[in-house]
């Protein structure tokens, strides 16, 4: 397995430092925000569609320092109503024609939420029950999702990527494996899963079952940990809207590998991977708020070296 970062992880560090630092630790693969959720801080999506010779110089900068790009993200909400939604459909679509572009075969995103018929804002269903509900959530799926997806399908397609990867997160229709599967079933095995096992951690699932079932179905994998504060999520469950920055209210939190779960949980997660098929990239993802970012990449890279050599 390779260790890659999502370069949102180290926002304050222009490209060439960014380079040369994520160099310097032994990473292998950057992966780069584009936009949406991110603010890009290394890339500017515009320029580099617009040039060759932008594109080329990119490139060259990240051989130079033995760098390949695993994956460009565009992580947002293009199923958001209203205008919200629409800028973020552009920078999706943005992003599909530059990984084609740059030979990136792998573009990382979320699926989308959109709203309930006439909403001004996304509407995540998390219950079948009261009626409305069901009924709410079968026409996000019947009229927005899978629509939309198969048409990104298609851009992919003709751009020549190969692979979405979904985030399975919170506030998105897809946010698990039996909702992976339902929009691969619909769109076609373009689609998988960007595997990143702090979101299950909190909804309280169980990141190595999901490898043993996802199979073949892991696209990308992000390296990202969250710790549980049982005596808060004892109280109150793990359905949490405390602020992120409250540490000790919150019944979890995100934090640097190792920090929720041990090195030995990390090397059978590896292990799982590796029997799922997946034996690829391994990108930190850093949100640890307690920790300055570099700190925790290095913390980060050290964990994963350790776990992937045994």
């Amino acid at each position: 397995m390779r260790i890659g970062l999502v370069t949102d992880g180290l926002p304050d560090l222009a490209l060439p430092d960014l380079l040369r630092t994520a160099a310097d630790l032994g990473i292998a693969t950057l992966e780069f925000g584009c936009g949406n959720w991110s603010s890009a801080p290394h890339l500017k999506l515009d320029a580099l569609l617009a040039s060759t010779a932008t594109r080329n110089d990119f490139l060259t900068q990240l051989a130079a320092h033995g760098l390949l790009i695993s994956a460009l993200n565009c992580s947002g909400n293009p199923l958001h109503p209203g205008e919200h939604g629409r800028a973020h459909r552009e920078v999706t679509s943005k992003t599909i024609r530059l990984a084609g572009l740059l030979g990136i075969p792998r573009v990382v995103m979320m699926s989308g939420c959109p709203g309930g018929r006439g909403d001004a804002n996304a509407n995540w269903i998390t219950t079948a029950w009261p009626p409305e509900a069901a009924r709410v959530l079968e026409w996000q799926w019947s009229e927005q999702v899978i629509p939309y997806w198969r048409g990104l399908v298609q851009e992919a397609q003709t751009a020549g990527v190969v692979r979405l990867c979904l985030e399975l997160h919170g506030q998105q229709n897809v946010f698990n494996v039996a909702t992976l599967f339902r929009l691969r079933e619909a769109v076609g095995p373009m689609v998988g899963a960007n595997l990143d096992p702090s979101h299950l951690f909190w909804m309280a699932a169980d990141p190595l079952a999901a490898v043993r079932a996802l199979g073949e179905a892991i696209h990308h994998v992000h390296a990202k940990d969250t710790r549980i504060n049982a005596p808060v999520a004892a109280v109150n469950g793990q359905i949490d809207v405390t602020p992120m920055d409250r540490l000790d209210a919150r019944a979890w939190s995100y934090v640097t590998l190792g920090d929720g779960h041990d090195a030995g949980w990390w090397r059978r997660f590896c292990a799982a991977l590796r029997d799922a098929g997946y034996d690829d990239v391994l990108s930190i993802e850093h949100e640890d708020m307690a920790l300055p970012p570099i700190d925790g990449v290095r913390r980060s890279v050290a964990l994963l070296r350790e776990v992937i050599a045994t």
